[in-house]
């Protein structure tokens, strides 16, 4: 019996994961909403729940299986109507979860889109290049610039769930930069599995570069994020458009995974310890100033105490600015799969703490260097009695955020603003306004 109802006809998306399914997400919205359909996201409303899942670590999959479980119950209690699941999770288990939670109406991968919208009573309109609905602050969004990833890593599921590596266009990116910027989008991050390989399957060279003076050229568009930078072939010119265009912020996200030589073969990261640090010190010697994000993981089968303390001692000399840590998760249908996954958890756990207790430390060195300079920032909102705002070296969600008191200064959201930093803790830095 319908106990309580959701405004009919009205589709509700909720997304999980990463930054690539947001704007997944935000594709499919856009074309909901050009075929005239009520769209939402992760509202309270809505009777047609579309589930975009993530499958990547065990975590993940616990989430996305939680969730649906959940809409399955609403519908099977007469509160919403029909129950739609896409993303990675369902492009990897599809037939576990159709014999496991038959319930829900229909399961989609990652690249049915246009049979997701069939399904939904809509087209698919190939014209809609850049048209989404950004579920993002109206003052920044990603940009996919890529799908899927070619690269072999061990202990990696993406390929799996997103394919082959696919560039889009160039043109077709500065479109969307345009559409963005028009609709008031100041900060671009752009993301892909690996922002490095761009190119190479359209033009048979990277063109990393080429795209970021491109997009530099969007009036509008005031800051450009680099996002899951492969090291391996990492493509020096780019640091020579972050050093030469101002557009660029002074940031790189690249996720180096780990460190100990034996680790790195076993991953198949096409990468050793002296390759790596080459890197890190170009990187700094080419853009002076830069922030680099990274991650890495612990408890990757077969890493010893001495591996471990490699990468403990490593991270302590090189001073990262941004730096998180996953514990290892056994993916099947992955190459390490094949190996004994013979680290125990709360082993695993201990190392990831260690080496964020180092990183601690090191953020709050960094950040007490900060007190008293000055640096353009850029409001993302408002929260207690705070206007909270990013630096360029801050992505939003994962780092350092500028704490300016609401009280004293009235800022608005979307705006750069001049800040001197007051105070700093680990991860927080408290501003005052400046001319």
């Amino acid at each position: 019996m319908r106990t309580k109802s959701y405004k009919k006809n009205v589709i509700n998306v909720v997304t999980l994961g990463c930054s690539k399914n947001i704007y997944d997400s935000e594709v499919l919205m856009g074309q909901l909403k050009a075929n005239g359909k009520d769209v939402r996201h992760e509202a309270e409303e809505g009777n047609i729940i579309v589930i975009n899942t993530c499958g990547f670590i065990d975590n993940a999959k616990e989430e996305s299986v939680e969730t649906i479980l959940d809409f399955v119950q609403k519908k099977e209690d007469g509160v919403v109507d029909k129950v739609f699941v896409t993303g990675c999770l369902s492009e990897r288990y599809k037939p576990d979860l159709e014999k496991e939670i038959p319930n829900v109406d229909q399961y989609f991968g990652t690249r049915d889109l246009p049979k997701l919208l069939k399904a939904l009573g809509a087209d698919y309109k190939h014209q809609l290049v850049g048209e989404r609905l950004t579920t993002t602050p109206q003052h920044f969004a990603y940009m996919k610039i890529a799908e899927g990833c070619d690269r072999p890593c061990s202990f990696c599921a993406i390929p799996l769930m997103r394919g082959g590596h696919k560039s889009t266009p160039i043109e077709d990116l500065v479109t969307q930069a345009e559409k963005l910027a028009a609709k008031g989008v100041k900060e671009l991050i752009l993301i892909a599995q690996d922002l490095t390989y761009y190119g190479l399957d359209l033009y048979k060279e990277r063109r990393l570069a080429d795209l970021l003076k491109a997009l530099a050229k969007v009036e509008g568009i005031e800051w450009i994020r680099l996002h899951y930078l492969f090291p391996t072939g990492f493509p020096e010119d780019v640091l020579d458009v972050i050093r030469e265009e101002p557009k660029i912020c002074n940031y790189v996200d690249i996720p180096l995974q780990h460190i100990a030589d034996p680790v790195l073969k076993s991953m198949r990261r096409g990468t050793t310890m002296e390759k790596t640090n080459r890197l890190l010190d170009m990187m700094r010697e080419k853009v002076p100033g830069i922030a680099i994000r990274t991650t890495l993981i612990t408890g990757y089968p077969g890493e010893t105490e001495e591996d471990f303390q490699t990468m403990l001692q490593w991270v302590q000399d090189q001073r990262f600015e941004r730096l998180g840590v996953f514990t290892y998760s056994h993916e099947e249908n992955t190459h390490a799969y094949k190996l004994e996954d013979d680290v125990p958890d709360e082993v695993k756990r201990e190392r990831a703490d260690a080496i964020m207790a180092v990183q601690q430390e090191i953020s709050w060195d960094k950040n007490q260097e900060l007190v008293g300079k000055t640096y353009r920032v850029l409001v993302d909102r408002v929260e207690g009695e705070h206007f909270v705002a990013r630096t360029e070296f801050d992505s939003p969600d994962v780092d350092n955020e500028v704490l300016i008191p609401a009280e004293s200064t009235y800022v608005r959201v979307g705006d750069f603003v001049n800040v001197k930093i007051l105070e700093a803790t680990d991860y927080d830095l408290l501003a005052e306004v400046v001319s």
